[in-house]
This record gives C-alpha cells, structure tokens and sequence, in this order.
C-alpha cells in the first residue's frame, strides 16, 4: 500500500494536518475519533485508493494539527471541516467518520448538504442515552488513561499498547499509527494529546444529540456496525434500538453488520466485508 503524503490546510483559526492518499475519482475526506489521529485509516485506505482520492484528518488537538488551549467541541469540528474543504478547493466530498469522527461527519452533512455526496459512518452515529454514554465512556477510558502518561522510549510505550487485547493481532499498521501519536517529553515519550482536550472533549459531546441530524441527511448513508462489545456486551457503540431509530430517520440509508468486530478491530483489522461495502458505496 502506498504511503500518504502529508498537507497542511486552514481549518477555523489552527491548521489542521491531513493524510492525502491520491485517486481519481471522488474527493473522501475521513474523520477519525476521540483519541485517534489520521493515520487510523490505514487499513481501510485499499478500499477507497487509488480509484478514489482519500484524506484523512487530524482533528484539532490531534496529530500533527494544532492544539489551542480551548475549542473542542463539534460545532469547532464542524467549522474546521468547511474551512479545511474551501481551502483545498473541493466542491463536495464523501465524508467517512469513526466514533467521535462519524457523529462531526454527520453533523457536517447535516448543515451542508450541498458540499456531501456520501456518509459513511464507522460504528457511530447513534443517539445514545446518558446511561449508555457511561458505558461507552467506562469502556474507553484505557484509550484516554494513555494520554496522561510517559514512556522512557517509544518501544517501551509500543510494548504497552500490544498487550491491549482489542488490537490484536498486532500489524505494521497499528504501529504506524502508534509512532504517529508519540511526541519527545522530558526523559521519555508521551501522546501528543492533551487530556485536558479530550476532557473537554468529552463533556461537550455528552450534550450534542445526534437524532437532531437523522432527518436532514439527504446523501446516501452507510452504517458499518461492530457487534461486539469494548469491554463488556452492554458497551456496544450502536446497540439495536438506535440503529432501528437511525433506519427509520434516515431517508437514504444501508446497515452493514461486520461481525465478529468490535469499536476498535472495525477499523484496525483487515475485514473483506467492511471493505467490499466501503467500495460499493463509492461507486454509486
């Protein structure tokens, strides 16, 4: 698989870093989640690239974007995307999110459906009580506890995250994708996301329903959904009743079950269904 090159495009006020896999065919920006950056896509890349163009995001705080003190939040998302789009002159754009990442996706399709001519959503999107948020949020917090430690080396930081039974097996993607997120800390190693960000982060998204977009999505959507639980079966990402409340909102919409995948393995392992339904879509 062919490296990405890497571009720098104004978001709102910060420069937001991009993954650009070159293609001919549809514009795809992906949007990857809460504690990720833009190189969690590259499993996922064969199925859009090179037939299609594919950039991928590192959101605000993330990555090799910009980290202002404050502005974590969907409504800063949302105007860094349009930002990021005019910037690099693209009209309109397949929109392909993960977690976090699919709730901006949808957000952004929903207020500008003008500039989206497709929605892929990557186990999210789903209108989730406060409860269920508990689990979710229980669920990840190994994915955040990481960010607020220190490593005396990169290897002694990789070793750490080989031990997480939701990422095995193990591949040169995922180290990629590690190695992407270190940063030199005093004597060490450590994320280069703040957890103050993402606390922020978290909050704010606690309050943004997502029912509120259903209706207004009026481009094809896909809905990829893991069926297995993080941690446990009960913290599933999109448990049946909001998928079912999604089926009856959305006017243009397809459910796909990856079975057998959970929030993480949906997208860091190779899946022949995830990725044959990726390519069908684009091709519409």
């Amino acid at each position: 698989m062919t490296k990405p090159s890497m571009l720098s495009a104004k978001g709102d006020g910060v420069n937001i870093q991009l993954a650009d896999w070159a293609g001919k065919g549809k514009n795809v920006i992906s949007v990857h989640g809460l504690t990720a950056n833009c190189r969690c896509w590259d499993v996922i890349a064969p199925a859009v690239v090179p037939k299609h163009r594919l950039l991928a995001v590192d959101l605000r705080g993330r990555g090799l974007s910009d980290k202002p003190e404050t502005g974590y939040s969907e409504e800063h998302h949302l105007r860094d995307l349009t930002c990021v789009m005019d910037d690099l002159q693209l009209e309109n754009a397949v929109l392909m999110g993960h977690s976090l990442g699919g709730y901006i996706s949808m957000g952004f399709a929903a207020r500008h459906p003008e500039r989206v001519a497709g929605l892929i959503l990557i186990d999210a999107g789903g209108d989730l009580s406060q409860a269920h948020w508990d689990k979710v949020t229980a669920a990840i917090k190994p994915a955040i506890d990481r960010l607020e430690r220190s490593f005396p080396s990169v290897d002694a930081f990789l070793d750490l995250m080989k031990l997480a039974p939701f990422l095995q097996p193990w591949s040169d993607e995922i180290e990629t994708y590690f190695r992407y997120d270190v940063v030199e800390d005093e004597g060490g190693v450590r994320s280069r996301i703040q957890p103050a960000h993402i606390r922020e982060e978290v909050s704010n998204k606690r309050e943004t329903g997502a029912a509120q977009y259903y209706s207004k999505l009026n481009c094809p959507v896909l809905i990829l959904r893991a069926t297995e639980g993080i941690l446990t079966p009960d913290d599933i990402l999109l448990p049946d009743h909001a998928v079912e409340k999604m089926m009856d909102a959305i006017s243009k919409v397809r459910c796909v079950d990856i079975t057998g995948t959970n929030h993480y393995s949906i997208l860091f392992q190779p899946n022949s269904v995830r990725d044959r339904e990726i390519s069908a879509f684009l091709d519409l």
